[in-house]
């Protein structure tokens, strides 16, 4: 089955066909780096991710490029206020990022260009587009013409017209029309500048992203990515100087995330409702922030409130407690032939119904549920009074495979200190066991919490427990 791909230029689901055999090149937007970054940044880095995670587990070799904006009016500022050099707290900002979404699970990508790196590419290419009359040069500053491009607005699905009603001149800019953009901006006082041929400046935001996936993927590209704010008029003026530079479709697949929501509000800055990733980080496990940003389809707004993380943390350790559970429970198994035959047949469904959620625009939502199903499943057949070595081989084998797909981990030494969650998860499958008058099983869970330094008092209201 192929892998189909929601494009927001079509708004359909499509088949994923790439441009060359067996690979994907994918851009995504990255962040301005002025500050710590906020969830906001953070759910595009793991949803695009685990996108690229599963092409890889389907065997696409995956040449990921994600770019940081480190000159920008917001880093200039910023840098003014602080008494910093431009490039000085860039590189600060980089390395937070990287650290916040590392601890987050995502993977390193392939390329992280920045633009005071691509600044040659850049003039280049901003030059071609003044010799192709597709910009014009206006005291030192360059802008972009839209109404020279055929098709400006299809991404975001507007006419020109109905863009021109909205779009006006700002004090101080030269431009000839209210839609026209900037492409190179002539330096101010005090601001970090380079040399080109239309004088001292620094290139505008859009033009950036359009050197930078020409310098590393070429001229057109499988899919470029990015939040659902980005659709215009970022990504719409990127294709516009792009593909009026090259002449080639830009991108075929477009990807946008949704929204994120603090308490059923959208968040924003100018509201103060933001939450910078770093201060989640400190206080809850990275493992369940990146579960919770995977429990809903990545083109939906995500609600975030503390009763939703707190669902997502037991959600999390149902999971990690079956695998665990499976663990421990191998030290007594033997390599037993009954019905082995019939659970592999049952594990081999719930992987292909995985897959299946997954080839459907990267259901993670569905993909998650699949895993409770296995789980479950996993559950059911410890109560067994003699289980078969390579059926649990096989039910971590394959829970620890999909969920690297969705780049959670769920692996503890033997000196972690189990959660609360966990260990009253593991006193209600006990407690479970009993009923169903498997006691062998019951038995393992006393010895594995006895191993934690779990103490079990058995009270007129039912079990207790307290760490020894």
């Amino acid at each position: 089955m192929p892998i189909k791909v929601y494009n927001t230029m079509t708004r359909t689901k499509e088949d994923f066909k790439p441009l060359e055999k067996g690979k994907v090149s994918m851009y995504v937007c990255g962040p301005t780096v002025y500050n710590y970054i906020h969830i906001g940044n953070a759910r595009p880095a793991i949803v695009f991710d685990t996108v690229r995670r599963y092409f890889e587990y389907k065997g696409f070799n995956v040449d990921y490029v994600l770019n940081f904006t480190d000159v920008d009016d917001k880093i200039i500022n910023t840098a003014h206020k602080l008494g910093e050099e431009v490039p000085d707290l860039a590189d600060k900002f980089i390395a937070a990022y990287l650290e916040d979404v590392g601890a987050l699970g995502v993977k390193k990508a392939t390329h992280n260009p920045r633009v005071m790196d691509s600044m040659d590419d850049i003039i280049s290419f901003i030059d071609v587009l003044v010799q192709r009359e597709y910009a014009y040069v206006a005291d030192g500053d360059v802008y972009f013409k839209p109404r020279a491009f055929e098709g400006y607005g299809k991404l975001s699905h507007q006419s020109i017209d109905e863009l021109r009603s909205g779009a006006r001149i700002q004090i101080g800019e030269k431009k000839e029309d209210p839609l026209d953009f900037a492409l190179w901006k002539q330096v101010k006082d005090g601001e970090i500048s380079w040399d080109s041929p239309w004088g001292k400046g620094r290139p505008g935001w859009h033009i950036e992203c359009s050197a930078m996936v020409k310098k590393y993927l070429g001229d057109t590209i499988d899919i470029h990515a990015g939040g659902q704010d980005l659709t215009f008029p970022h990504h719409e003026n990127e294709i516009a100087q792009s593909e009026a530079m090259t002449g080639h479709t830009f991108a075929n697949y477009w990807m946008h995330n949704g929204y994120i929501n603090i308490d059923n509000e959208k968040m924003s800055k100018s509201l103060g409702n933001f939450v910078l990733t770093r201060d989640l980080i400190a206080h809850h496990n990275p493992q369940v922030l990146r579960f919770f940003m995977l429990s809903v389809h990545y083109r939906n707004p995500i609600n975030f409130t503390d009763e939703l993380l707190e669902s997502a943390t037991n959600s999390y350790e149902r999971i990690k407690t079956a695998y665990h559970n499976l663990e421990h429970r191998k030290k007594s198994s033997m390599n037993l032939v009954n019905d082995r035959d019939t659970w592999l047949e049952k594990i081999d469904g719930m992987k292909a119904r995985f897959e299946s959620e997954m080839d459907d625009d990267f259901n993670t939502a569905n993909a998650i549920s699949v895993l409770f199903d296995l789980s479950k499943e996993a559950n059911v057949y410890l109560q067994a009074k003699q289980t078969s070595k390579t059926v649990i081989n096989y039910f971590q084998e394959t829970m620890g495979s999909l969920l690297e797909v969705l780049g959670i981990d769920i692996t503890e030494t033997d000196t972690d200190e189990l959660l609360d969650e966990t260990i009253e998860a593991l006193i209600e499958e006990r407690n479970e066991a009993r009923k169903n008058r498997s006691f062998a099983r019951a038995d393992e869970i006393r010895d594995l919490l006895k191993e934690k330094k779990i103490i079990l008092e058995d009270t007129p209201q039912g079990i207790r427990w307290k760490r020894g």
